[in-house]
This record gives structure tokens, sequence and C-alpha cells, in this order.
């Protein structure tokens, strides 16, 4: 199911109209997951078509794999009139590991990414003629990219504004005046559902998870937005458990070692290239900026209106704004967002490519044909380094190759090589083509290695399977991470499934509501949302969903602490009756919302537990 929080609002879509439009958790449609919906939109008309499963909602993602690499292919193919570098740039972009990762996968990445390469597509179809039409067109997928995921969406908008007004036929006037109208064309294309948030009676349609005041704006600019980027949104930046231990108890130190929790992603200008974001995109990413720099150096005396710069400047741009703010980025970061260049670096390289194959019978061409060359295998070499006991010989055959490929490049741009004549292009074409091939070795192959991997949970990685030994901090992390993402024991999924009202269970947080949705294919609410920091439900409103029978069981995690977690002493010492404060001494109860718990423990007895999930009948006579 990939990540259960997705996969849950997909089964809600495929079960419910309303849940399906405005991207609900939950077909009872309490409360949406914390982005805008057009990934559900496809995922969840797949299942209401097909029926619901992993098939019908994997599916569409793999779908939108082959239409990025076609807009890929012809994006390139038509500005440099080459097929072969049209099916270099889709190859590129194929066995980039986090696209062979995410476009199988239920985030909304892939739908995210797929738009954004339509508009850039579309910006490379206005360039040759100062199109209007294709103009409009870029803005319109801009649109529906932001309904992905916001303005993460919108990243690429300037990368693409900026090629068009630069390189467009046109007089500045007017490209000035297709750039107004695409952006009209982009409020038009996303903010009839804004409008449609607004217009929609509040009581009757889902909480929108993220904001904190029911609005969509407000989730855009702020959980999802500046606030994230600043690492301000809920939980943003933190390096501590998130969820105070009762009083008297306290994580040992050991636990805390590695940047335990929510935080540690790392950030600043060698974000992209270390840990797992850069197993999963920087490949090709050195190799990408050299060669966006090479064009633009070739291309350097052509005229403003040159299609080949005006392509390059669309994915140079792209790769270099995108990647600047990725690196500035505060707040966690999780690797796969990087998807999100991946078409940047593939249109970058196969330009370059294609530009120094052109100018192969010139020093330029051999020369940094043979930079390119480095700049991907030694780069492909480091990154193999890494995980240096997967696969070892291949680093080394990369490294070799390059070298030599360099090498020989390099030699036949000296003056006694003149003489080879055309021997020397056919010898100089040989070698690029091994450099090409070399280059790619290293992400070709940990991207067939991501294929076979089981990828689940909100932080899927790519490449083989890799062991390392856990931790004390790794232990926890597990733990809680199994907790709190949802827990599935059959017979409180039986238990689920004899209910009768709207929403079988109520739970603190939005993954084990998923998770139990999806095992037992019943409604369940998640109080507080993603973060168990959305302001609902309140109080009231939870009581007089009891009082009104919408909700059979209320459940809540009960952990029994480890008594060297103790910061007070012991009762067992002799002379010694202090206890910890808290009024179970031992049992911690994780709840999101204390309001809610500490009202329901009091009015309610747990008489079952399943797990380390302790069991409330909301059913029964409160006492």
């Amino acid at each position: 199911m990939g990540n259960s929080f997705y996969a849950a609002a997909v089964w809600s879509g495929s079960q419910d109209w309303k849940a399906l439009l405005f991207g609900s958790l939950d077909p009872g449609n309490f409360i949406t997951v914390d982005k805008p919906p057009v990934s559900q939109w496809v995922m969840a008309l797949s299942g209401q078509i097909f029926g619901f499963s992993s098939a019908s909602m994997l599916a569409p993602q793999a779908i939108m794999a082959v239409g990025a690499v076609a807009l890929m292919y012809g994006a390139v193919a038509r500005v440099t009139l080459s097929r072969g570098a049209g099916l270099l740039a889709g190859l590129v972009l194929t066995v980039t590991p986090v696209v062979a990762l995410m476009f199988r996968f239920n985030n909304p990445d892939a739908v995210m990414v797929l738009l954004m390469t339509a508009a850039a597509y579309c910006i490379v179809r206005a360039l040759p003629r100062a199109s209007l039409k294709w103009v409009v067109l870029a803005g319109v997928a801009l649109g529906f990219a932001f309904l992905a995921k916001m303005l993460e969406g919108l990243m690429v908008l300037p990368a693409l504004g900026l090629a068009y007004v630069i390189v467009a036929p046109t007089t500045l006037r007017n490209r000035l005046l297709h750039s107004l109208a695409a952006l009209g064309a982009l409020i038009v294309s996303s903010g009839w559902f804004v409008l449609l948030t607004i217009l929609w009676p509040a009581d009757s349609r889902p909480y929108l998870a993220g904001s904190k005041d029911n609005t969509f704006m407000d989730l855009v600019l702020g959980y999802n937005g500046f606030a994230r980027y600043l690492g301000k949104n809920h939980m943003g930046g933190s390096k501590t458990n998130p969820f105070e231990l009762p009083a008297g108890y306290q994580i040992p130190e050991a636990f805390k070692q590695g940047g335990f929790g929510p935080g540690g992603f790392g950030n600043g200008p060698d974000r992209l290239f270390t840990g797992e974001i850069g197993f999963e995109i920087s490949w090709l990413l050195p190799a990408a900026l050299l060669a966006f720099v090479l064009v633009l150096v070739s291309r350097g005396r052509r005229p403003r209106t040159d299609l080949l710069r005006g392509a390059a400047l669309v994915f140079g741009l792209w790769l270099v704004i995108d990647g600047a703010l990725f690196a500035g980025m505060k707040s966690g970061m999780h690797a796969y967002y990087t998807l999100a260049i991946a078409p940047a670096i593939a249109g970058c390289f196969a330009l370059g490519v294609h530009e120094l194959w052109r100018r192969r019978g010139e020093a330029f061409g051999r020369v940094g044909g043979a930079a390119l060359v480095l700049a991907a295998g030694i780069w492909g070499f480091v990154l193999l380094q890494r995980n240096s006991g997967w696969q070892p010989w291949l680093r080394w055959t990369i490294l070799a190759v390059a070298v030599i490929v360099a090498l020989g490049l390099v030699v036949l741009t000296l003056p006694p090589t003149a003489r080879l004549g055309r021997a020397r292009e056919r010898v100089t074409a040989v070698l690029i083509i091994a450099g090409v091939i070399a280059g790619l070795s290293g992400s070709t192959a940990y991207a067939v290695a991501t294929l076979p991997q089981s990828h689940v949970g909100g932080s899927p990685v790519v490449g083989p399977e890799r062991t390392k030994k856990p931790g004390p901090a790794d232990q926890f992390r597990k733990e809680l991470e199994r907790l709190f993402g949802g827990q599935t024991d059959p017979k409180l999924v039986a238990l689920l499934q004899t209910t009768q009202t709207k929403w079988s269970a109520a739970i603190d947080r939005s993954s084990p509501a998923a998770g139990l949705e999806l095992a037992s294919r019943t409604s369940v609410m998640a109080i507080g949302g993603f973060t168990s920091a959305d302001p609902v439900p309140t109080l009231p409103q939870f009581q007089q969903m009891v009082r009104d029978h919408q909700i059979t069981y209320y459940l809540v995690p009960e952990i029994t602490l480890p008594d060297s977690w103790r910061t007070d002493p012991k009762p067992a010492e002799p002379g010694n009756t202090a206890t910890p404060t808290d009024s179970k001494p031992g049992v911690w109860h994780p709840a999101g919302n204390k309001e809610i718990f500490d009202w329901v423990s009091a009015h309610y007895t747990s008489t079952q537990k399943f797990g380390e999930l302790a069991v409330y009948d909301l059913t029964a006579p409160p006492h």
C-alpha cells in the first residue's frame, strides 16, 4: 500500500464522492490529508472503476512515469531536431533512482512532477513562434501542479517565465503580456478549488488538515508553505520526542543520539549531494550543471531567440533555482522531494551531450566531453563508494572507463592527431558514447536495485537493501513508528468491522487512523490530523458526536515505560516511598488531544487492550 496515509485517502475516495473531491482521509469526511487532492483524484477514480487495490492505486503512478518520459523526449527532440537526444533525455529520467522509486509509490509527487514536466514541454513548444496558446497551457499545467502539492508545484514557475521572457521571438511587451495570460490561466486552473473550499459550508465538508482555521490558503502559506520551508510548521525542526513523557520519566540520552525525532535531515549547499538525498538524485547532478554551462558557452554568440539555448534555460534555470531552494530549506526535507528536479537534470544532461556531440570534431566538443564524462563518472564512483559493500566492481569500472575516455578525448585534441582525419572523429564518437554509458551506469544500477525492494511508509529509500546495526535511537524510533503508524491486531480489526456507527473508532493522528482504515475497511476518525496539532475535534464537538452515537470506540496507546527511565528514586529502595507523579506510574498515554483523553478516561473504562492500544467503548453508559 506504499504510504498508508495516502492509501487510506485513496480508499476513502473510491468509496465516497465527497471524500474523492476533497481528498478526505476517511469516508466519513471528518478530515482531509494535508495536501490538495489532485493525486487522490487520479488514484481514487481508478479505484472506483476497477475496485480499490494496490494495483489500481499504483498503476496510474507508473503510467504517469511513461507520460513524463514522453514529454522529456518531445521537448528535447523538438529543439535539437534529434531523436537520439530526445531518447537520451527520456532514458536519463527513467534511470534516475528517485524516479524509479516515486513513480511507483502513492505520494502526490508523481502527478506534480508530471505536470511540471508538461509545463516545461509547453514552454519549449511556445518558444519558436511565441505561441500564446502554449504559454497559457503551461499556466494550466502549473495550476494543477499547485493542486497536487501546493507551492512545490510552482517552484519551476520562475525558470519557465524567465526562459520565455528572454528567448521568445516577439517584442518585450508581448512576452510580458503572454506571461500575464499564463499567470491568469494558472490562477483559474487552481483557484476554482480554493473558491470551492470557501463557498462550500465548512460544517458539511471535511476539515482541511494542516490549517489552523480550516482554510485552504492557511495550509498553502502556513503548514505546507513558508512555515515548512522555514522550519516552523508543526514539530518542524524538533530533534527530540514530540510527545511528553509522564512526570518522573525521561528518555535516556543514548536514545537521542544521531538526531532523534522528526528533524535531523540537515541543510545547506551540500544537502543535495549527501546522505539518502545523494543516492536518490545526485548521480548526474554535477554533470547536468556542467552541461548547462557548456551549452550556454557554446551558444553564446547565437541570437537571443536561439531555441537550443532557450531549452537549456528552461531546464538549467529549473535545476539551479529549485536546487537552491531545496538546499536552503530549514525544516525536515524528505529525500524524495528531489523528484521535482529530476526532469531538469535529464534535460540539461541530454542537451549538453547533444551540443558536445554536434561539436565533436572541434576541441571544444572533445574537451567539454572529457569534462562531462569525468563529472558523471567520478561522482558515480563517490556515491557507490558510500555503499562500498554492494557491487564493488561497478564503481571501479565506471571510474576506469571515465578516466580512459577523458584522457582519450584530450589526446585527440592535440595537433598530431589531426592527420588521423575522419578516423579521429569516429574514435571521438566511440569515446563519447562509452563515456555517457559509464556515466549512466551508477544511476541505472541503483534504479534497477530499487525496483524489487518493498517501499512503505513516509520516507522510502532507493537502491539495494542496506543493513546497519541499529543503535538505541534507531530501536526507539522504530518502536515509535510502529506505534504511531497504526497497529492492526487481527482481533482489533475484527472488532472494528462489527461496528455500525459513522466512525468505527477515533484515534489520535492520521497515520494510525489510516492503518486501521486499510486493515478494517471502516471509517476511522483521526483526532488532530497528521501531527495532532489540528484543532479538531474540540472537546464539545467530540462529546456531541459520542452523544449522537457516531463513534463506537476510542483508542489510545498505553505503554508501560522501562523502570530505568525513572528520574526519581524507585519505590523499592529502602525507606523510599516516592513515585512518579503520573496518576498511573510507569504508564504512558501519548494522546495528542489531552482534553479528549482526560474526558474519555474519566467517564469510560478501558475494558480491552490490543497490543499497546487501550480500547474504550463509547457506546457503554458513561460513569
